[in-house]
């Protein structure tokens, strides 16, 4: 969830986007001193501005453009005034986005969560784990209890596949075929060789009975 800085001078706007906002777990800051309204929004180290047009002393417009010259944190338009003209101006002031008031709250709220995930990517996931078995998926290594054993491409696919379905038996076709997306040549001879070695590596490290054989169904962890 993010900090947002809500630039409205309607008190009542103001209160009413704070409270939906802070419901779907967000933070939410807002000033009344307008004549510093950029300084207020940079200092309060804010990760959105939803912005207004029509406030007293600066207007939006202005808000925008001193924002853009000094920082590149993502702006939403939220204004009842809708003329393309208005849009437009907006976007060239480098506004991430235009919406036009009354709006629909659950459409301001995937506007938001979609400029916030343009403007802030996840992070790859590089790791996962179950049971206290960690397992390294940028250097192919699984770690136990302060011990760590390296793991070939099809053995780190097969772990990081069982993991990601823990608690959920999953056939050898359907190991085999994310196994082929890889590119790799599998066949049912293949995996078995693979479990089995997998197995044998994890036991290397303490891991017992991690790997479970259902027979004539698969393998679950």
């Amino acid at each position: 969830m993010a900090a947002i800085f809500i630039v409205e001078d309607n008190v009542k706007i103001r209160n009413e986007l704070t409270k939906l906002l802070e419901k779907y777990g967000h933070t939410c800051f807002s000033s009344d001193d307008f004549a510093n309204m950029t300084e207020a929004i940079l200092s309060s180290n804010s990760q959105l501005v939803l912005l207004d047009i029509n406030l007293p002393v600066y207007d939006g417009y202005y808000i925008c453009r001193e924002l853009r010259r000094k920082s590149q944190i993502p702006i939403i338009i939220v204004t009842s005034r809708d003329s393309e003209v208005d849009e437009l101006m907006s976007m060239n002031l480098g506004a991430d986005d235009f919406v036009v008031k009354p709006y629909n709250t659950q459409i301001l709220l995937a506007r938001i969560a979609s400029v916030l995930k343009r403007a802030y990517p996840a992070e790859p996931v590089n790791t996962v784990s179950h049971r206290g078995l960690e397992l390294d998926l940028s250097k192919g290594i699984a770690h136990f209890q302060g011990a760590e054993v390296e793991l070939t491409k099809n053995e780190l696919r097969i772990l990081r596949l069982l993991i990601c379905n823990k608690g959920r038996i999953l056939g050898r076709d359907e190991i085999m075929n994310d196994l082929w997306q890889s590119e790799e040549f599998v066949d049912d001879n293949t995996l078995t060789v693979n479990i089995n070695r997998l197995r044998k590596k994890l036991e290397s490290i303490g891991v017992q009975d991690y790997l479970i054989t259902k027979r004539g169904q698969g393998y679950l962890v």
